[in-house]
């Protein structure tokens, strides 16, 4: 817990500076993030009996970060990226002398920078959020800051909400195959509190807080799918955290992973019926 505490009395400042900054710095966080995320993530996989291109991976993950950063260098350009980097990392692939080895590199290698590359929506968000009128009570923030700082706050309080009411009320465990931890309960708390605390941010947004009875949900079921997802990798590569960076919390995809599905979650959302 002493661990936990200094963890997060490091980490939460230095996010809250680098919101902050906005713009190039958030993306170059983003950037760095998704370095050691997909370094962890290789580990696991090749821990699981997955062989992977790990430098080729990261590469991939890393650069389809920047093409979120730069939406307008080419249009179309992520899903061009994916395209080229399914093809280069398929070239790598053909040196293996198994041709089976080959195929489940090729697959384990895409699929471990595309899902670590999911972080890029995180910038993808405050590029495509719309503007925050003027004299709404967030419009110091800009529509960057304001709608990334929806996500974290929301995915925070899902969080927070899910432990706190799991642990005082939860009796009925589910998938506990692949987290025995989680509990009916503390699903329904942690939608309660991620729904709450989208409605006032919105409201602080000048959007029309109703909203938040779908895209609370939405953000909260997705970011306990993206922690789900990681522990299912987790288990199959049998270890308990997916690395040792930040004391007390594990390696950067285990504080990331929730993000990584709440983020693409959120931005349809937020394009589809916010813009």
């Amino acid at each position: 817990m002493r661990d936990r505490a200094i963890g997060a009395a490091i980490l939460v400042p230095v996010l809250l500076v680098v919101l902050a900054l906005g713009g190039i710095v958030l993306a170059a966080a983003i950037a760095v993030a998704t370095v050691f995320a997909a370094r962890e993530a290789f580990k696991l996989l090749t821990d699981a009996g997955l062989p992977t291109l790990p430098l080729l991976g990261s590469v991939l993950a890393v650069t389809v970060v920047a093409d979120a950063a730069f939406p307008g260098v080419l249009e179309g350009s992520g899903l061009l990226l994916m395209a080229v980097g399914i093809v280069l990392v398929a070239v790598a692939a053909f040196a293996l002398p198994s041709p089976r080895d080959g195929l489940v590199t090729w697959m384990a290698t895409v699929f471990g920078a595309l899902y670590v590359g999911l972080l890029s929506f995180v910038v993808r968000l405050g590029h495509a959020a719309p503007a925050v009128p003027d004299g709404a009570p967030l419009d110091v923030l800009g529509a960057e800051r304001g709608w990334i700082l929806l996500l974290l706050l929301a995915v925070w309080a899902y969080d927070t909400g899910a432990f706190l009411v799991g642990s005082q009320f939860g009796r009925e465990k589910f998938l506990t195959h692949i987290s025995p931890s989680k509990t009916y309960a503390g699903l329904v708390g942690g939608v309660v509190a991620s729904t709450v605390v989208v409605g006032v941010i919105l409201w602080g947004l000048g959007q029309v807080p109703l909203h938040a009875l779908v895209l609370g949900p939405l953000i909260a079921l997705s970011a306990q799918a993206g922690d789900l997802a990681e522990s299912m990798l987790k288990r199959a590569a049998n270890t308990k955290d997916s690395g040792t960076l930040i004391p007390g919390h594990g390696g950067m995809l285990d504080r990331v992973d929730s993000f990584l599905f709440a983020a693409p979650i959120a931005t349809l959302y937020v394009l589809a019926f916010l813009t």
